[in-house]
């Protein structure tokens, strides 16, 4: 039977839809590390700051993508795209020139090809920071939120993401996954990730947050966050909540455009406040802001990453949050849509933010910076404040103390069996089974066990997994099927339909991964063709679990939701179809009927079981 979800979170979920039309060890550490002031510490900062040039100063504000796999000897290519984008050859001339206080790793710019190469680069980079006269190590960060965003793939260890983790509903399975995630980027030398998600999911239509949040109830969603900012500050690695003020109900993605919620203060504050102020509570060391417009917030419609009265006026006074604010990446167009990019910078800091994350051109951003405060209109006390709280948190990770990695702890941490296993254990616990009104599952070997796996196979978010349809047939095979694989992608053409229905011919079942299904998607014609073949379907959404709403009346036997198309979750969904694992997740958001997404048709908590 469906589980019962609270009538306020159904009428909140209806409302916006209407609005919007240790290395080894698994057990993480009962406290994690937590933003504090120490007087001594303090005082040795201050003078390591006050010795500090301007230039040098204002380049420990920056964090910037280089490209290239070494610090020092990148591929041609790499030293070719660095020169084009930021006028230098290699990322230690990067630091020398502008001083940067961080680096972000990013998987397109070669970055992270494989654990040891990573943890050479990490080492690379902080022999470059420490050969500054200055001597100020580096935070070296990424997006590692698991899930759908993810940046070191394997042989790391995958983990599900917040969404998956949201239908599992385990705090602690939320801080396990943080910890081992931590734990692994703490080996690579990455001390920073831009995680967890804290936005809270109330709008289906969202393109950009979708199931990187845990889902769409504020309590729900701040309890999972807490756990997450303990288990990632617990492993020695620096948290990231994002995005503030909270970019769940938009239409808009802000790397394109500039989304504007229409959120009254009252709604703010039930919806989209909970889970930045549980981050706080437990310590966040750093927040991400939003390229977003939230007018309740700041009626001169500034985007919130430049507007004083949301990350001063309620961050830090109200909220009383005292950590790192850093910014989304500078390079988005919803930052870049009223200022240009030589003011963006500039608003930023008045506005309240320490760290300017990814300009898309360097020179001009630390250039307006300096010119900015050389001119008065930022004063350098006010920078001074920002260094500082960078600096504590570079002490706090203890960076001056040791900022270098090892080999050995590499080999132990990074992809470890315990971890590994932890990861499947995980996974299996969050995969949701929506539907199965024949009872079709668990797939018996007896009964059903020559498959065909078609779907959709979009590209891994490390690069390093899939495609989903080889993943599920090899899994299914290891659990003594007969599958095939048959790509059939997110846009199938006649051709390809036919190509399948054809080869189900013969086959005890079909398996259908599904990827943002709609109402014209062909994928629904995919589905319905294989239907009538008469072979039993399973449809598997792979990233949102939307897609059920849309194959209503296609005659699938049954339908899962597992969340992301990495390895780990298409392996428990494996497991799970076959019976190896009970369905244990739970919708975490409202599944809307597709043609009235007034009504509800599957409310949060909605899951079956065998």
């Amino acid at each position: 039977m469906p589980h019962r979800t609270s009538r306020r979170t159904l009428l909140t979920a209806t409302a916006a839809v209407t609005a919007a039309a240790a290395t080894g060890a698994l057990t993480p550490p009962a406290v994690a590390s937590a933003p504090s002031t120490n007087i001594s510490t303090d005082r040795r900062l201050r003078r390591i700051i006050a010795g500090m040039s301007l230039e040098e100063k204002v380049g420990q504000l920056f964090v910037m993508r280089v490209y290239g796999h070494s610090a020092t000897d990148p591929d041609q290519a790499d030293i070719d795209a660095n020169l084009k984008e930021i006028g230098v050859r290699t990322a230690a001339e990067l630091i020398s020139t502008y001083h940067v206080g961080g680096i972000i790793y990013f998987t397109w710019a070669h970055n992270t090809r494989d654990p040891h190469q990573i943890a050479d680069l990490s080492n690379g980079l902080q022999r470059a920071a420490l050969a500054e006269r200055h001597r100020v190590p580096l935070l070296v960060s990424t997006d590692q939120e698991h899930g759908i965003v993810c940046r070191v793939g394997e042989p790391a260890t995958l983990l599900p993401g917040a969404m998956a983790l949201g239908a599992g509903g385990s705090r602690s399975d939320a801080r396990r996954a943080a910890w081992i995630a931590g734990a692994e980027l703490a080996a690579l030398g990455i001390n920073q990730n831009y995680a967890p998600d804290a936005d809270v999911n109330v709008n289906p239509a969202n393109p950009v947050i979708g199931v990187r949040s845990f889902g769409s109830d504020p309590d729900s969603v701040a309890d999972l966050v807490a756990a997450q900012v303990k288990g990632y500050q617990g492993a020695g690695v620096a948290s990231t909540a994002k995005h503030f003020p909270g970019h769940g109900d938009t239409n808009t993605d802000s790397h394109t455009g500039l989304p504007v919620i229409n959120h009254t203060r009252a709604q703010w504050e039930e919806l989209d406040a909970p889970p930045f102020r549980a981050a706080i509570r437990a310590r966040i060391d750093s927040i991400m802001t939003a390229h977003i417009v939230v007018p309740a917030l700041d009626p001169s419609e500034d985007p919130a990453t430049l507007s004083r009265p949301i990350l001063t006026g309620i961050l830090r006074e109200e909220l009383g949050y005292d950590g790192v604010v850093v910014t989304d990446s500078l390079g988005m167009e919803g930052v870049r849509t009223k200022y240009g990019d030589a003011r963006v910078p500039v608003l930023a800091l008045l506005a309240g933010v320490d760290q300017l994350l990814n300009p898309p051109n360097l020179s001009v951003a630390w250039n307006a910076v300096l010119e900015a405060v050389r001119g008065g209109e930022i004063s350098e006390a006010r920078i001074e404040e920002s260094i500082l709280r960078i600096l504590r948190l570079k002490s706090r990770l203890g960076l001056f103390r040791d900022p270098f990695v090892s080999h050995r702890g590499v080999e132990r941490t990074v992809g470890s069996r315990a971890h590994r296993a932890a990861a499947d254990r995980i996974a299996e616990r969050t995969t949701t089974l929506l539907a199965d009104p024949g009872s079709l599952l668990p797939l018996s070997r007896r009964t059903h066990r020559n498959l065909l796996v078609v779907g959709a196979d979009p590209a891994s978010p490390s690069g390093t997994t899939g495609p989903p349809t080889s993943t599920l047939a090899h899994a299914f095979g290891e659990l003594g099927f007969i599958a095939r694989a048959l790509s059939t992608g997110t846009a199938p053409a006649r051709a390809k339909i036919d190509e399948a229905v054809a080869a189900a011919e013969g086959k005890d079942a079909v398996v259908v991964a599904t990827y943002n299904v709609t109402a014209s998607s062909s994928q629904r014609a995919l589905v319905t063709a294989l239907v009538a073949t008469g072979v039993p379907v399973v449809a598997v959404a792979i990233r949102n679990p939307y897609d059920i709403a849309h194959l209503i009346g296609t005659g699938v036997a049954a339908s899962l939701a597992a969340y992301s198309w990495t390895d780990v979750e298409l392996r428990a969904a494996a497991r799970v179809i076959a019976g190896r694992a009970e369905p244990e997740g739970t919708l975490p958001v409202p599944v809307q009927r597709a043609d009235d997404p007034t009504q509800v048709l599957y409310p949060v908590g909605h899951g079956l079981s065998y």
